[in-house]
């Protein structure tokens, strides 16, 4: 039996979403006949033809410079897998809801009725002059993959997947900070990713582009390496970039005698895998709500432990880059994020923890105030030194 309203709203989660998490408020009052004339007919109507005569005037005279698409197709929400569009909205509408509160972005959820490559990009490009920047959301791999890229291609505004860089931005910061309390350079480490997803791919990039000694990723098949069977064109790159040693075999296997481990997964990896990695180990654990090793069992072997989770320390939250990225980018009117940006982006993240650096502090709160003005700056600097600043 379906339960009442009356019933759901007794659980706390349920009572704060009824209606909705979001609202759209006037910026300017409408008090009286000479407002409404401004705000509206007759006077908007020099507003419309100025654009029309020069269409930059929009990044000026209208919200669309500053407001943000968070998109999805319901595909991949959260750990819920493929559960449709309008299931997807509250994720979407807590996304919006973040961008403002954390850095000031205004932006409107868009949950999309179609899940082909091509429906998705002709739907998004024709959305975009109503927007400065879009946010790609829970996108199911391998498309996500192609979907960004054709849209990056295809648009002047910045277009980020967060569940790819987001997730590796953040990744990154704690990472550098975890080397750093261990003593060694990132090119000194040895690196296993378990998850081949839209997380695990950008995770390993960054981590190659940032000279991680080495690293090897596995999906639900084993190890990638080159010459496996049976891949999609995005694990064939992924094989030639990594796995110098051409492990094969399992994520387990391939832990013994590892630095990091990074699981994106949501599979289980045992603790006799985590007691056979080297010396000051590194285990980022971030499959929610189940990571794939409890933290207490990995901080019997591991020298920083991290997860995705709010009750445990070093929480990997991608609300720790994703807000300031985008405020970074549209106060530039950027044209696109570049890899460089995202590198500062973990960069200055990384340096809020400063000389508080510990094993149960690799990264900042998200709730620390240092974070978002942090981030905007270095992404905005970024964006001037790399040339796709347009202010």
């Amino acid at each position: 039996m379906t339960a009442s309203l009356e019933d759901l709203d007794l659980d706390p989660a349920f009572a704060l979403h009824r209606g909705g998490k979001l609202e759209v408020r006037s910026t300017i009052p409408v008090r009286d006949a000479d407002d409404l004339s401004l705000a509206y007919t007759p006077g908007v109507a020099r507003v419309c033809t100025a654009i029309a005569d020069s269409p930059d005037l929009a990044n000026d005279y209208t919200w669309a410079s500053n407001v943000v698409a968070v998109v999805s197709d319901g595909t991949a929400v959260l750990g819920l897998g493929d559960i449709g569009p309008a299931a997807a909205m509250p994720v979407m509408e807590g996304k919006s809801l973040l961008f403002k509160e954390f850095a000031g972005v205004n932006s409107v959820p868009i949950c999309l009725a179609c899940t082909e490559v091509e429906e998705i990009v002709e739907t998004v490009v024709r959305l975009a002059p109503s927007f400065g920047g879009i946010n790609l959301e829970d996108i199911s791999a391998p498309r996500c993959f192609e979907i960004e890229d054709r849209l990056r291609s295809l648009l002047s505004i910045p277009v980020f997947h967060d569940d790819q860089h987001g997730t590796a931005i953040v990744v990154l910061a704690a990472l550098r900070n975890a080397a750093r309390l261990t003593g060694r350079p990132l090119s000194q480490l040895r690196a296993v990713v378990a998850g081949a997803g839209a997380s695990g791919v950008a995770v390993t990039r960054m981590l190659v582009n940032a000279g991680i000694g080495d690293i090897a990723v596995s999906d639900s098949k084993g190890l990638i390496f080159e010459g496996r069977e049976g891949m999609n064109p995005v694990k064939d790159a992924l094989a030639r970039d990594t796995n110098r040693r051409g492990l094969t075999g399992s994520t387990e296997q391939a832990l013994a005698g590892a630095d990091v481990f990074v699981g994106l997964s949501g599979a289980t990896v045992p603790e006799s895998a985590i007691a056979a990695m080297a010396p000051d180990a590194i285990v980022f654990a971030l499959s929610n709500p189940t990571p794939e090793v409890h933290p207490q069992v990995a901080a019997r072997y591991a020298r920083v432990v991290a997860t995705g989770r709010s009750d445990f320390p070093n929480q990997i939250n991608n609300v720790l880059a994703f807000p300031g990225v985008f405020r970074g980018a549209l106060d530039v009117r950027a044209t696109t994020i570049t890899e460089n940006m995202k590198v500062a982006a973990a960069d200055a993240l990384a340096a809020v923890v400063g000389d508080d650096l510990a094993a149960d502090y690799v990264i900042p709160s998200p709730f620390d105030v240092r974070v978002a003005p942090a981030v905007i700056a270095a992404v905005a600097d970024q964006a001037r030194r790399d040339g796709v600043a347009r202010k």
